[in-house]
This record gives structure tokens, sequence and C-alpha cells, in this order.
């Protein structure tokens, strides 16, 4: 049985060890490497030769320095056949389209059994697309109502970067606070901004993060 080589790239050491400790139980998966953030992970598979040194990515969505999927698409445009499996505490429905969109083999919540979790990663290193039944009813959805959103507003209308700074807004984080973290002037920081409150139909982050708390659960956010 060959053995399957995964690098893990999460910022808490204590989720590092708990995901080592998971796949540790499976003999034929080996963890080979980590990253605490997004350059540092970019960099690691390089050194490790992408495709030719790892089976696949176990890669956190909120990563320090650069956002987990601004480095999955750095990864899919420099290593197109290297799998990567996102991980992340958001709700599978919340993040799964968008992550599979960008070029993900799976989407996976961290509280996820610790069976799932070595099926998830043998499956996206065989070649598979792994998603839980939420996720895969997330997908159902996108794909059945394609057509009707493409006009719409709310989350599915924002770009890559707006989402980016969406979630960041949600979270707490100031305008200079955002530009600092993706490398934007705070002036474009606030005209995304401004986007993000047009298409949702908020006027202020306040609402913006009630917005975000009452469409946590939705299939398309």
């Amino acid at each position: 049985m060959s053995t399957l080589k995964i690098l893990i790239g999460d910022d808490h050491r204590i989720v590092r060890e708990g995901l080592k400790q998971v796949l540790a139980d499976a003999p034929d998966i080996e963890v080979v490497a980590e990253a605490e953030t997004g350059p540092d992970t970019l960099q690691r598979v390089d050194a490790l030769g992408g495709d030719k040194g790892l089976s696949a990515v176990l890669l956190d969505i909120a990563l320090p320095e650069r956002d987990g999927l601004d480095v999955l698409q750095a990864l899919k445009k420099s290593w197109p056949r290297l799998p990567v499996l996102m991980l992340s505490t958001y709700p599978e429905k919340q993040y799964a389209v968008r992550c599979i969109k960008l070029g993900a083999a799976g989407y996976l919540n961290k509280s996820a059994n610790p069976d799932d979790m070595i099926a998830a990663v043998r499956k996206v290193a065989s070649g598979g697309l792994y998603v839980s039944a939420l996720a895969a009813e997330a997908l159902a959805n996108a794909v059945g109502n394609n057509a009707a959103r493409s006009g719409s507003g709310g989350t599915e209308s924002l770009s890559h970067r707006e989402h980016q700074v969406f979630r960041l807004l949600t979270a707490g984080k100031s305008v200079s606070e955002i530009g600092a973290q993706l490398s934007l002037a705070a002036n474009t920081v606030s005209t995304y901004r401004a986007r993000i409150l047009e298409k949702t139909g908020t006027r202020n982050d306040v609402e913006l993060a009630l917005y975000a708390e009452r469409h946590a659960k939705a299939p398309n956010l």
C-alpha cells in the first residue's frame, strides 16, 4: 500500500496536532509537512515539488498573511493536479460551493468525525471529490438555481475579493486591519465595503453582521 503524503496548512498548532493524531490512525497516511501562514504553505508546497512530493494539502480557510482561498487559487495555478481539501469551522453550506468553484477537491468542517476526515483525505488524494451530505445539498442547489441566482444580489453576487472583505468585516475587523491583512489600500477596502453593503442591502457594519448571522445557514452564502 502506497503512503499518502499530506501537508497541513493551519495557523493553530492545537488544530494541526489534532489532525495529525487523527490521521496517524490511518497506516496509509503520513503528514510530511506543516505550515502556519498562507505564504508559508505555498513555499513548503513548492519545496516539496507540489504533486510530485505530496498526495494532498489540507488547507484552512482563515490563514494569516494570505487568505486560504487565495492560497487555494495559487496552488491550483502552480500545481493543478495537487488535490486541496479545504478545512474550516464555517458551515459546509456556507463555503463548500465557493471552495469547490475555486478548485478545491473537497470541503470539510473541522468538527467532522475522525473517520470522515480519513475518508476525505483518501478520497481527494485518489483524485475524487469529497463532499458531505450538507455540501452535496448546497452544490445541488447551486446548480439547480444557477440561472435564477445569476441576476440576484446577496453574497452570491460578491466577487472573490468582496467575499474576503465581507468575511473580515463580519468578523469585526476594521478597514485598516483588512487592508493590512489583504495588502490593500484603505480606500480600496472602503470601496469594496460600499459594494458589499449595496449588494446585501445593508447600511452599516452592524446591519452587515446581522445579515451574516441570519444567513449563516443559507446554502448560497
